[in-house]
């Protein structure tokens, strides 16, 4: 028995994530945009500017809170996250999906896998100072750019 490279290994991870990702995953984040909604999440995790869970991004948008949806791909049953895109796009709000619940949760600061947050530019509570706002509202302008750009290039 031959043991595996680490190349091979990720590779076999790469396919297994390809092969688990839902039907309606559309518009699907790029490796690069992945990685820098990836880098917004942490940093608004850290600013406590971040929704996770389905019932919590759902009572934000319903209540007109605006932010970047971003929901994992890889969920099932898939019926728990179907309303999602729906209700973003009623809101206004803008949303893209990366490939793993596991990523998106380790990007967020948990340790469950999370299907879905919504990375917002106030906090929760108390108020951010003018700094920390200015850069997370770049990093945010950026990635929310990218991601409508991305979603009008989709065809469903």
């Amino acid at each position: 028995m031959g043991s595996d490279t680490e190349a091979e290994k990720s590779i076999l991870k790469e396919k297994k994530k390809a092969i688990s990702l839902a039907p309606i995953a559309k518009p699907l984040a790029g490796k690069k945009l992945q990685k820098k909604t990836f880098k917004l999440i942490q940093k608004a995790a850290g600013k406590k500017c971040l929704k996770r869970g389905v019932k919590e991004v759902v009572k934000s948008i319903r209540r007109g809170q605006k932010g970047l949806c971003v929901i994992a791909g890889n969920i099932s049953p898939i019926d728990v996250i179907t309303h999602l895109p729906i209700l973003c796009e009623e809101a206004g709000v803008p949303y893209v999906y990366v490939s793993s619940k596991e990523d998106l949760a380790q990007a967020g600061a948990t340790k469950r896998p999370t299907c879905c947050v919504l990375v917002m530019l106030k906090p929760a509570k108390g108020e951010l100072s003018a700094e920390d706002l200015e850069k997370l509202k770049t990093d945010y302008e950026q990635v929310s750019e990218d991601v409508k750009e991305l979603a009008s290039s989709v065809i469903y």
